[in-house]
């Protein structure tokens, strides 16, 4: 199963210039997806991360595979055009192993680790080129969104 762009609109509810995952390579349902995120010069953080050596900070890298985490999540779950939200609650043993730059194509990899009725975990790597750049174990919640 893959996803274009207006297909990961309809199933998350990030827009820009927080919506961090541009396509839906393969999904498996119940088990595991890889998303891309096209990096590019245009990113609004590159402006003051960092002047001269721009490189994409950790944290949405880390918020880049939650987003593809979500994705696998609403359509094992179900939740698309439900109105439930898949909300973080914990990220464990994130490491960032080298600098995502203007140009890479991030490829994020995110499997089930742990399924209940509404608290998930999942495992997630983020690679360019077939290296590894990072990791993360994280947790999410399906919850209803805000009144």
């Amino acid at each position: 199963m893959t996803h274009d762009t207006s297909a990961i609109l309809a199933l998350l509810p990030h827009r820009y210039p927080m919506l961090l995952v541009d396509r839906v390579e393969s999904l498996v349902v119940d088990t595991s997806v890889r998303c891309i995120k096209a990096v590019s010069m245009n990113e609004p953080f590159f402006q003051g991360h960092f002047p001269g050596r721009p490189i994409m900070p950790g944290v949405l890298i880390v918020e880049a595979l939650a987003q593809a985490a979500g994705v696998l999540a609403v359509e094992s779950l179900g939740l698309a055009g439900t109105g439930k939200l898949v909300y973080f609650m914990a990220i464990e043993d994130a490491k960032f192993r080298k600098p995502v730059e203007p140009g890479c194509l991030l490829a994020l990899d995110v499997t089930f680790v742990q399924r209940r009725a509404t608290v998930c975990k999942f495992a997630g790597v983020a690679s360019v080129d077939g290296e590894k750049v990072a990791e993360a174990r994280f947790t999410a919640m399906i919850a209803d969104a805000p009144a």
